[in-house]
């Protein structure tokens, strides 16, 4: 993974009905770096005026505009999926050192056209990588976690643990805790209730993620980390509250997204793991009602430019 030194830092806005250009605004009036900002030029011109931005670090690229209208609109989906583009592809190109997205909406991106299961699975596919070829993580200031698999109905997460996967997810929270110089423990967690308690409840944890865990030992003891599981994920996420772990992996979206959200509401980074370059999110949706008051708090957006900051010193 390849950054280029000195290169600004990429943001599609998002919904352009959403909080995405307020926050965005807000952000880069916090956070003293350089932006390629892809929405609707116009909007994200008066929104950078109203969070007094130093126009010289901001170079907006318009992709067409959008429309407040507050809700999901099939023109705002068109518009910020175009945004969305032409970002990866700036990035690709080497003309950003990493990506930052703010808050799209699903049904406004189906609604235009394009059948739309969410930005990492986008971000997959444009860099001809398999959806399950990356890893969704958050990273907040107490909870890091890694997913092995993401937006599948709970019917369908057993079949889809498998060694490949668990160990793709456990080697790229590894690599990005390195990265950010976080060591110490890190917790593999079963899938079923206590662990399978030794196959009385499911045999995926002996047989599939088990063997992965011993496997990688040697080598997340050579990046300063101890590998441990696979074990209960209840005891795993509240020793995970106690800041006693550097990371967890685990197994579906809401085991993992669950404990994220009451650790580290409004502070969690989403980041895509495994692509060519650094992509992190904002951890909240496009907050339609929020965006019709005319306020937003832009703390998540934020974290999104730190992290990416620090993953591409």
């Amino acid at each position: 993974m390849a950054e280029r030194s000195g290169a600004p830092l990429a943001i599609s806005v998002g919904d352009a009905g959403g909080i995405g250009p307020l926050v965005t605004a807000a952000a880069c009036a916090k956070v003293d770096d350089h932006y390629l900002v892809f929405g609707d030029a116009e909007q994200m011109r008066a929104e950078l005026e109203r969070a007094n931005v130093d126009s010289g670090r901001v170079q907006l690229i318009d992709v067409g505009p959008g429309e407040e209208v507050f809700a999901p609109s099939p023109k705002n989906g068109a518009q910020q999926l175009a945004a969305l583009d032409a970002a990866i592809a700036a990035v690709q190109r080497g003309e950003a050192r990493a990506l930052v997205t703010g808050p799209t909406s699903k049904r406004a991106i189906t609604d235009a056209g394009t059948p739309f299961t969410g930005q990492t699975e986008r971000l997959a596919a444009a860099c001809g990588l398999a959806p399950d070829a990356v890893t969704m993580m958050f990273f907040g200031p107490v909870l890091r976690v890694a997913l092995v698999t993401t937006h599948l109905a709970i019917a369908q997460v057993p079949r889809a643990i498998t060694a490949a996967r668990v160990e793709r997810a456990t080697r790229h929270l590894i690599d990005a805790l390195a990265r950010v110089e976080q060591r110490g423990d890190v917790w593999v967690a079963g899938l079923n209730p206590h662990a399978g308690e030794g196959g009385l409840f499911g045999d995926e944890e002996p047989k599939v993620i088990g063997p992965v865990v011993d496997a990688l030992r040697g080598e997340a003891r050579l990046s300063g980390m101890t590998l441990k599981g696979p074990g209960p994920a209840e005891s795993i996420f509240r020793a995970a509250s106690r800041r006693e772990l550097a990371g967890v992996v685990a197994m579906f979206h809401d085991q993992a997204t669950i404990a994220s959200k009451l650790l580290d509401w409004g502070a969690a980074v989403n980041m895509t793991y495994g692509l060519p370059f650094i992509r992190t999110s904002v951890d909240h949706g496009v907050a339609y009602d929020a965006r019709a008051r005319g306020s937003a708090d832009a703390d998540g957006m934020i974290a999104a430019i730190e992290l990416a900051q620090r993953m591409t010193r």
